[in-house]
């Protein structure tokens, strides 16, 4: 074999390659499914971030996957960033717990990938934004959708169908018992289906539209009345704005199969988004243009560290930084507010 032959394909066609001299060490906390099945595959597949440690209460679970992994392990979050100087940790816990997670982060200057949600209220989020800036380290919340080009596509086609006129939003899955576990416990989990899986299709419907100008909530604690839970397995939330455009959005934990899908209807069409697909339909429902993406979701994973990394190293813009979740928090809030009282709220009222 020549030494041309030798060379990777770019290089003997004269192209510029740029490689990674070290990478950034990351950690993560919390050894659920989300952090099993989506953040450590993500950080494996990385080009610029290398996973070298992890941390869960649970030796048992800690000592699998110390096994399966090769990388240190600890059980005490403070004690792993005391010794492994990490540039950045993924933050997988409940949802009560993130809040003294992220400030040991903080305290020893590590970035902090955050497991949706940001924070359990608006209070705490505007805190949590504070001790992030004062100890100078970037934040940002793992919403895997913004790096998706299934859904990076909706507002180019949005453009195309003239004045949206309807929204219609829906997130639905089934769990055979809500009461399973911490989120099944609002001490734990902050609430149900709206702050824990809603919190992607809310974030979908901030991005797209905005924050809306008032919003109606009901939600559900009974589609197991044979057991005991205090966090939403339904929730039907209808939004407007003051421009007119008005919607509905449908969470569920309980309602089978799973589905998620945004369709906004246009006076000249209707953009429907699927989880791997996304059609530009007439007002009749003729498909005008289609576009699907196999796979996407490990993709997804990895395009997400490693933008973190270089939102880290001032390449990249934070999309989804502490101030920008803010009004993540002031929706769901609102949501929970207008379900106590029967009453609508304005969630803008909350900033």
């Amino acid at each position: 074999m020549t030494e041309l032959a030798q060379l990777p394909l770019a290089r003997q066609r004269g192209l510029q390659v740029v490689e990674r001299a070290t990478k950034l060490r990351a950690g993560v906390v919390g050894l659920g499914k989300q952090a099993l099945e989506d953040h450590i595959p993500g950080l494996l597949g990385s080009d610029a971030a290398e996973l070298v440690a992890i941390c869960d209460s649970s030796g048992e679970v800690l000592r699998e996957q110390q096994f399966k992994l090769g990388v240190s392990g600890y059980t005490d979050a403070e004690a792993m960033f005391a010794a492994e100087q990490l540039d950045l940790v993924v933050v997988c816990v409940p949802h009560s717990e993130g809040r003294r997670v992220v400030e040991l982060a903080a305290g020893h200057g590590i970035h902090v990938l955050k497991e949706k949600p940001f924070a359990t209220s608006v209070t705490e989020a505007k805190q949590l934004a504070e001790v992030c800036k004062e100890a100078d380290i970037r934040l940002m919340v793992t919403l895997q959708r913004r790096f998706n080009p299934i859904y990076t596509s909706f507002p180019q086609l949005a453009d195309q169908i003239g004045t949206p006129m309807m929204v219609n939003a829906t997130y639905t899955m089934h769990t055979t018992d809500p009461s399973e576990g911490w989120r099944g416990r609002s001490e734990r989990a902050g609430g149900g289906c709206i702050i824990d899986m809603g919190y992607h299709l809310v974030d979908m419907l901030l991005w797209y539209f905005g924050l809306p100008d008032r919003l109606l909530a009901d939600i559900s604690t009974s589609a197991r009345p044979d057991r005991s839970y205090d966090t939403e397995d339904t929730a039907l939330i209808h939004f407007s704005y003051d421009s007119g455009l008005y919607g509905s959005l449908l969470l569920s934990r309980f309602i089978g199969p799973k589905a998620e899908e945004i369709r906004l209807i246009g006076n000249k069409g209707i953009v429907h988004l699927e989880r791997g697909r996304i059609r530009r339909l007439s007002n009749g429902g003729d498909v005008v243009e289609s576009l699907s993406r196999e796979q996407a979701w490990p993709s997804a994973a990895v395009s997400q560290i490693n933008h973190f990394c270089r939102v880290i190293e001032g390449m990249r813009e934070n999309v989804s930084g502490p101030s920008e979740n803010l009004a993540h928090l002031a929706f769901i809030q609102s949501c929970y507010e207008s379900a106590r009282s029967q009453a609508h709220v304005n969630p803008k009222e909350l900033l």
